[in-house]
């Protein structure tokens, strides 16, 4: 069963070693910012949950790995979150089957 993101829409790229990456950005308004956050929150739960303790640096032979960064901008009108999710091939293959990632 797949899962419909609403906010996140990744970019996916490879690197020379097979490992992907998805990177998504998301700049919505502060009141949508708890969505984008439950939104993020789900996606990490499903790798931890379909990968458990697999996540760490991938040259040290781990599965997948994240790095998120939020930002408010001065004004307070945007809120821009983002996420990069990087794994080897077969977990790049789940995520991409898991939220139709195409």
């Amino acid at each position: 069963m797949t899962t419909e993101l609403r906010y996140l829409d990744f970019d996916y790229s490879e690197d020379t070693e097979g490992h992907g990456t998805f990177d998504a950005m998301a700049s919505t308004t502060p009141d949508k910012t708890p969505e984008v956050q439950a939104e993020i929150a789900q996606v990490l739960a499903w790798a931890e949950a379909t990968f458990p303790d697999a996540r760490g640096a991938l040259e040290e032979g781990a599965m997948w790995d994240y790095d998120l960064q939020q930002m408010q901008e001065d004004d307070a009108r945007f809120d821009t979150v983002t996420l990069s999710l990087s794994g080897t091939a077969d977990f790049c293959a789940a995520l991409r089957e898991q939220f139709a990632l195409d």
